[in-house]
């Protein structure tokens, strides 16, 4: 179960992933073999996933941005699964959520223009026997939220 400091502890490297661990120490007033300790932890009981660098779409020649909502044409969990697997593997594609509603699945894709788009989800989507219908919509910005949710009470 995570505490207080645990929270401190994810809610900086939330921020930034690259403070350094005498940093992390510091700011939530802990020893630094105790915060290297815990990181390791919550690695280890798979709390923190993961790393990443956020990365300017322009940098590497994302000039669209639009997230795509499908719906198949049936549910079992092969199709499913096997769509899943499918979107992942596609370069343009930034995100993957499969949810609950009216579709199926919502992917954040990233594309040069709108020819690439159209291209993209004819060829990724529509000419696929598994999806019944896809919705595109052109996001104008995104940013993501660095913070985290607000701890529960019960520590």
């Amino acid at each position: 179960m995570l505490d207080r400091i645990d929270y401190a502890l994810l809610r900086l490297l939330r921020k930034n992933a690259r403070l350094a661990n005498k940093d992390l120490a510091a700011r939530t007033g802990i020893a630094p073999s105790t915060a290297l300790e815990r990181v390791r932890r919550m690695r280890e009981d798979k709390v923190l996933l993961g790393y990443h660098a956020e990365i300017a779409p322009d940098a590497i020649g994302i000039g669209l941005q639009a997230m795509v909502s499908v719906r198949l044409a049936k549910h079992s969990r092969a199709l499913v699964d096997s769509f899943h697997r499918h979107v992942l593997s596609l370069p343009e594609a930034l995100a993957c959520y499969h949810v609950a509603g009216a579709d199926d699945f919502l992917v954040h894709v990233g594309v040069r223009d709108s020819e690439h788009l159209r291209n993209f989800t004819l060829t990724a989507f529509t000419e696929r026997a598994e999806v019944a219908h896809i919705e595109t919509r052109l996001i104008f910005e995104y940013q993501r939220n660095v913070e985290l949710p607000p701890q529960s009470d019960s520590d």
